[in-house]
């Protein structure tokens, strides 16, 4: 069984436990409300306790007089230790206990999971059970704030499963196609019609439209050049979770040429993956020429279709050897066919950058966004990013900025 299973089965089964005490105090909790809960944490961050609280107790509750059963029962289950939790993200030995002991766990639901119940305060009695579980959260915090270039290869690995899921997050476009609302501009006459003959053939009640929200297409262009290998592994093992988590997923490589690695990198396993990308990739940890490069994406893919109304997401350092020239024509072509054009630089991360770089210099015009990318916190904001963009058409015309985008403060 692998952690995937494991971690499912002990899911199912705290929520089974939590259904089990709240009808021993009275709820009526069956089989369906079981099942409910359960697929309603498939919909939420297990990382986070509110959002593990509200989808439970909706589910599991459905008069206020359980509510209090709820909260006594959901407190014992999320302070109780979870010794057969093998998910494990500290990769090295276990270190000596700290002397300060963590914070007390709160009444009220703050952030936390099911499933990572060893993360609050246990019984005094169970002192190693504590240390080790304060341990495993320190993992995950130290691997989110780490950066790339510090990574072992085994830290890579378990950082992958977080790059999962936070892959998951597309941006959305508006559809030509119509669905039911609430509300909306567009009246949908058939179902206000059948809804009037109910009323002897007025139409009292009116019925709306609203487009259908569909993923829109991602273009990933990564550079593999010397300048970025200490953060080129960690981004195509992103890009390939990316590629796999959506179906409108485009992944380029650039250096001296242009790859494209998508077919590579939608293989199930990530090593293989990754070993059959890097085989593509004639040009890995040599020069650096984005114009060129972003020359054959116009040229070749844009006319395609490929990056028309998408979200094209550049990872690069910003080095060029090319002509700069070359570089602003091919970016204004660029952020005149996309949506929105995001920048990911690794080394925005680092304290008092300043973009110095010619070719990050004359680009930052030209984009939406600008992002850090050094570590699985700037991935978490990429992904957010995602998430907050308009599903409409662009709303302002594209032009020339003189502020670096998607910046509320300046460079540190």
């Amino acid at each position: 069984m692998d952690d995937a299973e494991q971690r499912g089965g002990l899911i199912i089964a705290g929520v089974a436990q939590l259904g089990r005490a709240l009808r021993e105090a009275g709820a009526p909790v069956g089989p369906s409300r079981i099942q409910d809960a359960v697929e309603a944490l498939g919909c939420v961050a297990l990382m986070n306790r509110d959002e593990v609280y509200w989808a439970l107790r909706c589910t599991l509750t459905s008069r206020h007089e359980d509510i209090e059963a709820f909260d006594a029962a959901f407190r014992r289950l999320v302070e109780q230790p979870s010794p057969a939790d093998d998910i494990d993200l500290n990769p090295g030995a276990n270190p000596k206990p700290e002397t300060t002991p963590p914070p007390e766990a709160p009444a009220q639901p703050q952030d936390s999971a099911l499933g990572e119940t060893e993360l609050q305060e246990p019984d005094r009695d169970e002192e190693p059970e504590q240390v080790e579980a304060g341990m495993r959260w320190s993992a995950v915090e130290r691997l989110r704030e780490l950066d790339f270039a510090h990574y072992t290869d085994e830290e890579l690995q378990r950082a992958a499963r977080l790059m999962q899921r936070v892959a998951r997050a597309v941006p959305l476009r508006r559809s030509r196609r119509y669905r039911s609302a609430a509300e909306g501009r567009a009246v949908d006459t058939r179902r206000t019609l059948r809804q009037a003959m109910r009323t002897g053939g007025y139409p009292l009640a009116r019925q709306w439209r609203a487009p259908r929200l569909k993923p829109r297409r991602l273009v990933f262009v990564v550079d593999v050049s010397g300048s970025m290998q200490p953060y080129a592994r960690a981004m195509i093992m992103f890009l390939q979770a990316s590629v796999r988590a959506g179906r409108r997923v485009e992944a380029f490589t650039l250096g001296t040429r242009l790859t494209r690695v998508t077919r590579e990198l939608e293989a199930r396993d990530p090593d293989r993956a990754l070993r059959a990308a890097t085989r593509v990739v004639r040009d890995w940890a040599g020069g650096t020429r984005i114009g060129e490069n972003l020359h054959a994406l116009n040229e070749r893919w844009g006319r395609m279709g490929i990056t028309r109304g998408a979200v094209v997401v550049i990872v690069s350092d910003g080095w060029e050897r090319g002509e700069i020239a070359s570089l602003v024509t091919e970016m204004q072509r660029l952020q005149r066919a996309a949506h929105t054009v995001v920048w990911v630089n690794p080394l925005a991360g680092e304290p008092g950058y300043e973009p110095l770089a010619q070719g990050m210099a004359a680009s930052l015009p030209y984009i939406d966004r600008f992002l850090p990318g050094h570590n699985l916190r700037s991935f978490e904001t990429l992904a957010e990013v995602f998430e907050a963009l308009p599903a409409g058409r662009r709303t302002q015309p594209p032009g020339r900025r003189t502020q670096p985008p998607g910046r509320t403060q300046p460079f540190r």
